[in-house]
């Protein structure tokens, strides 16, 4: 049996800082190993363990398609010892990947519906791996609508700004971008937070499933508008990433009630949630 402790190691091929504040960078990571890279096989809705020697690990939702090949994405927010010492790595520096992790959204329940995509603020790291996935001229045709809502604070706090002017481009997929305020004159989307965008332009939950990866205040407020608009339990699936510790159930700091969210998460429907201690 393999380590499950034991880094896979990776280049760093390349760094974007995609928010005006400069705290969140994403990563574009290259197995040094190839044959890592064929062990490394995950779905999206996973996550893995980013570690430094000398400083730790941190676990961070997978940003990239597995149709994306040759490398792996993720979006790093800089809030602690590892990932400040990230923040400060270069281009070409070496670190340590270990996954995946965890589980994904239900993807054989999501073909043939319609798909809604909630997202806000850094949390839309999963999702963008999703729509990626979703997408794909080999996928694309396994799922109906696709509608997007994704916000953040402010126009310069969003994610992927080219990827987001390209989808919206698309005919195949509906986006919705909305920021929660802003006095910049030459912003043409929405104004307003995502649980009441999300109300404004999702109007049906006929044949549909939502996935839903937010800040928990998000959640809690756009939990209740999916109920109102029709959606059962079973098809409302939501993201603990937050919780997420040593990613295999080792340290038992993660678990809620009898769940351990790094394994038996971090994606639940609201169903499974509503049997567990309330987390939003």
């Amino acid at each position: 049996m393999e380590n499950p402790y034991l880094p896979y190691p990776v280049r760093i091929d390349e760094i974007t800082t995609e928010t005006e504040d400069k705290n969140l960078k994403t990563f574009k990571l290259v197995f040094i190993n190839p044959e890592d890279e064929e062990k490394f096989s995950y779905i999206p809705g996973q996550f893995a363990e980013l570690s430094v020697a000398g400083k730790g690990e941190v676990p961070i939702g997978i940003a990239s398609s597995p149709t994306e090949k040759g490398y792996l994405k993720f979006t790093i927010n800089r809030v602690g010892l590892v990932t400040k010492h990230l923040h400060n790595m270069k281009e070409g520096d070496v670190m340590g990947i270990r996954g995946p992790l965890g589980n994904s959204y239900p993807w054989d329940e999501m073909e043939g519906k319609n798909v809604v995509i909630i997202g806000g603020g850094f949390a839309f790291t999963t999702l963008r791996s999703s729509i990626v996935y979703m997408i794909q001229p080999e996928n694309r045709k396994k799922f109906k609508d696709i509608s997007v809502v994704y916000g953040a604070r402010t126009p310069g706090l969003l994610l992927y700004r080219y990827e987001l002017d390209q989808w919206e481009q698309r005919d195949d997929i509906k986006m919705h971008i909305t920021v929660d305020g802003t006095d910049d004159p030459d912003w043409k989307y929405n104004v307003g937070f995502v649980p009441t965008v999300t109300e404004q332009k999702i109007t049906s939950a006929e044949n549909a499933i939502a996935l839903v990866c937010g800040p928990p205040i998000m959640i809690k407020f756009t939990q209740p508008v999916l109920e109102k608009l029709g959606f059962p339990s079973e098809r409302i699936i939501l993201s603990l990433e937050m919780r997420m510790k040593c990613g295999i159930g080792i340290c038992g700091r993660c678990n809620i009630g009898d769940q351990y969210v790094c394994k038996d998460g971090p994606v639940f429907s609201l169903a499974q949630l509503k049997e567990l201690p309330n987390e939003y």
